[in-house]
C-alpha cells in the first residue's frame, strides 16, 4: 500500500469515527482513556471535558474495560446508568499488535424506554384487570344477597298464601 492509499485509509477511518453514531473509546491496559469519539461524548454527556488519559470508569460507570482486559478478549456488555440517562451496549475487543482495547458503545436508552414503557402498561393492564375482577365480584355478591332476600320474601308470601288456601 503506497503511502498515498495510507493517507486516505486513515482519513476514512477517521471520517468513521467522528460520524459512527456509535461511541468509541480506546483505552490502554491501565483503562486510561487514548481515543474518544463525539458520540461518545454525547452518550455520557462529557461534552468538552479532558478525557485522555482519565479512566474508562469514570464515565462509562462500569468496569467492563477492566473485565475485558482480564479475560483478556472479546467482551459483550449491556449496561445502564442512572446519572446520564443512558442504557447502551458494548462490544469490547483487543486491537491486535497494539497494547489497547476498543470499546463499541450502541446507545439502546430509546429500546430500554419502550421496554420500561410496555412493562409499565402490562403492570396498568394487570391491575385494572384485577380491579374488574373486583368489581365483579362484588356485584355478583351483591345480586346474590338481593336474590336471596327476595327469595326468602317470595318464600313467606307463598307459605301464607298456602295457609290461607289449605284454611278454606
Amino acid at each position: 500500500m503506497s503511502a498515498s492509499n495510507s493517507q486516505i485509509h486513515g482519513a476514512q477511518v477517521s471520517a468513521i469515527l467522528e460520524h459512527t453514531p456509535n461511541g468509541v473509546l480506546l483505552v490502554d491496559r491501565e483503562t486510561r482513556i487514548r481515543f474518544v469519539n463525539p458520540s461518545f461524548r454525547r452518550m455520557f454527556q462529557c461534552g468538552d471535558q479532558r478525557l485522555l488519559g482519565r479512566r474508562a470508569a469514570e464515565f462509562v460507570h462500569s468496569d467492563c474495560f477492566e473485565r475485558a482486559i482480564a479475560a483478556g478478549g472479546n467482551l459483550m456488555v449491556k449496561e445502564t446508568v442512572p446519572e446520564h440517562e443512558v442504557s447502551f451496549r458494548v462490544g469490547l475487543f483487543p486491537i491486535e499488535g497494539e497494547d489497547l482495547y476498543c470499546g463499541i458503545f450502541i446507545d439502546t436508552s430509546e429500546e430500554e424506554k419502550a421496554r420500561e414503557h410496555i412493562r409499565e402498561l402490562r403492570a396498568q393492564t394487570l391491575e385494572r384487570a384485577q380491579e374488574v375482577i373486583s368489581r365483579q365480584m362484588e356485584t355478583a355478591q351483591e345480586i346474590a344477597r338481593l336474590l336471596g332476600e327476595t327469595t326468602a320474601e317470595t318464600k313467606v308470601l307463598l307459605v301464607k298464601l298456602m295457609g290461607l288456601f289449605q284454611e278454606e
